[in-house]
């Protein structure tokens, strides 16, 4: 059968087009980056407050080392556990990083969960000087100034979201987290915490919930189960954050995922 999908790499090349993936957690957005990746010339920029800790690969469904061979990736492992890391920071590198992949003639990818993450960088959001950690980490006090230009998105922007049926997503968390276990998530926990003791970094929800165990307070099973509510709520939460941004095209049909992002890429100006 003749693939009749338009030649996109070529229109995609010297252009200062942008493509951002979000959605909850687990719901197949690492995966539409990597085959947009390779569709259209393209390297990703992870958005996620937890993959920039060097050594929390398992519980964090960090890319695997197959997929960065494959593709580049930009913002992963670049903080150790116990360094502080802002939206304000993720702001300044990504803009890098988006020049560094154009200038490359190649399309940057942005993809990740991480909301204010995100925005700081699709509205352009400004962090007062003497407020900076405060203000980039609490989307509660940002300026005014952000909430006013909140309408006015980054010129030459797509922005897909990946719109998944919510048992759907609670049975994809569910099937993560065992194969985080079998894959040695509980080692990885360990080792985290005996080299970072109190580190910031382990209050993402899957090391939250194994430190509950190492306290003796709660079984393995028990442990499993916190892990996958306590996703379960925060891709609820990942929802509610991006449902306010009017310029996110939906996306709920996955067979359509890569012709409908294509077709919405070419209408940009």
């Amino acid at each position: 059968m003749v693939d009749e999908r338009p030649n996109t790499k070529y229109q995609m090349l010297n252009t200062t087009r942008l493509l951002v993936v979000v959605g909850p957690t687990a719901s197949g957005k690492s995966s539409l980056a990597m085959e947009l990746a390779k569709l259209l010339d393209g390297e990703i920029i992870c958005a996620d407050s937890r993959t920039v800790y060097k050594g929390l690969d398992i519980g964090t469904a960090k890319p695997s080392k197959q997929d960065r061979a494959e593709v580049p990736h930009h913002l992963l492992d670049i903080v150790e556990p116990d360094q502080n890391f802002t939206a304000a920071d993720f702001k300044n590198l990504a803009e890098r990083a988006i020049l560094k992949i154009q200038s490359r003639d190649k399309l940057p990818i942005i993809v990740g969960g991480s909301g204010l993450y995100i925005d700081a960088l699709l509205f352009d959001y400004s962090f007062s000087d003497k407020n900076a950690a405060r203000d980039a980490n609490n989307p509660r006090h940002l300026s005014q100034e952000v909430e006013r230009k909140h309408a006015e998105m980054r010129a030459n922007t797509l922005v897909i979201g990946l719109d998944v049926p919510r048992d759907l997503l609670k049975n994809r968390i569910t099937k993560r987290v065992d194969m985080m276990f079998e894959n040695g998530f509980m080692d990885e926990v360990i080792k985290i915490q005996v080299e970072y003791p109190g580190s910031k970094a382990l209050l993402a929800p899957g090391y939250k919930a194994f430190s509950e165990h190492t306290r003796g307070h709660i079984s393995l099973e028990e442990t499993k189960a916190l892990f996958i509510k306590n996703d379960y709520n925060l891709a609820k939460r990942q929802m509610t954050w991006f449902r306010r941004n009017k310029n996110i095209h939906w996306l709920s049909d996955p067979s359509k995922y890569i012709d409908d992002t294509i077709k919405l890429l070419n209408k940009l100006q």
